[in-house]
């Protein structure tokens, strides 16, 4: 059974329809290379309340001639297993593209975790779209979406100033709405901990 049909969680699309959705693990263009089990669909599902709250400040960037992109919302518990088999395989096909500065041994746990906020539905990874001209496009955030090394944290001190304005915007919008960056990835951000079940789901993205 899908999440959204079991009732548990909703799509982010319900509350914005526009919202532009970027779930790369969906296909091969992530840092496994290769599809990843439990994403048979490219949707953003979260509870309830974290998917109003995530509509609501794209609603507010749009505003001001921004937008987000939604790069991973709910992860299955079999997705995390896959994170992990990963990180523990000798490949290392993508590691020019996602990980040049580290040793893919280091990647578990700052980066890649055991056990994913993910997969409780409450935590999503976003960025930050210049949507001023008509066509919107990706804001320099200084690095990729999962770029594993220090240019990713949050408050990398060798950002330039547009990089770390444009992280600064992104923090301001999500932390209005009650989301809280993780500071060793400036996309990751979670909705009110503890205010939702503490429960890792299993189902497939459907």
């Amino acid at each position: 059974m899908a999440a959204a049909e079991s009732g548990i969680l909703a799509d982010v699309r319900t509350f914005a329809p526009g919202i532009m959705l970027d779930i790369r693990y969906a296909t091969a263009d992530n840092f496994t290379g290769r599809p990843v089990p439990g994403y048979a669909a490219a949707k953003c599902l979260l509870h309830r309340p974290v998917a109003e709250a995530l509509a609501r400040v794209e609603q507010g960037l749009r505003g001001q001639g921004m937008a987000l992109a939604v790069y991973d919302c709910y992860r299955p518990t079999v997705s995390v297993a896959a994170f992990m088999a990963w990180a523990k395989d000798a490949d290392q096909s993508t590691k020019a593209a996602y990980y040049p500065e580290l040793d893919k041994s280091v990647l578990v746990p700052d980066y890649i975790a055991e056990k994913s906020g993910h997969s409780k539905a409450a935590t999503v990874d976003v960025g930050l779209l210049d949507c001023r001209t008509g066509t919107c496009r990706p804001f320099d955030m200084g690095t990729a979406f999962d770029y594993f090394g220090p240019r990713a944290n949050t408050g990398y001190p060798q950002l330039g100033p547009a990089q770390r304005a444009n992280r600064t915007v992104l923090l301001a919008a999500m932390a209005a709405e009650g989301f809280e960056n993780y500071p060793m990835e400036w996309w990751h951000f979670t909705w009110r901990a503890g205010e939702l079940p503490d429960t890792a789901y299993a189902f497939p993205i459907e």
